[in-house]
């Protein structure tokens, strides 16, 4: 069975390019997650340990545990955004599982 990847995520209260782009600066990857019941949530997450991560197959075929202010959720990338030039992660969305 494939290992799952857990990661802390935090809550995004600021929105737009600008707001985005001082958290890559920061090293933390913006991201969304959407589907099931709930409504969409903005969040954040540490870039270094995400780029990492990505680098496997596990990343894309296992599921992936997001703890949100103690709550955790079960997700799965479905859209990732890339550099064009460099191939650093930009933007993930992630449907709920």
């Amino acid at each position: 069975m494939a290992e799952t990847n857990k990661f802390t995520a935090e809550v995004r209260n600021v929105f737009g390019k600008g707001a985005s782009r001082r958290l890559r600066r920061s090293n933390r990857l913006p991201a969304i997650i959407y589907g099931g019941d709930e409504a969409p949530v903005s969040i954040s997450l540490e870039y270094i340990p995400v780029f990492t991560a990505q680098q496997s197959q596990a990343f894309y075929s296992a599921p992936i545990v997001l703890t949100i202010d103690g709550k955790e959720v079960t997700v799965k990338p479905v859209a990732i955004q890339r550099h064009p030039v460099n191939g650093a992660l930009i933007h993930i969305d992630f449907m709920r599982a």
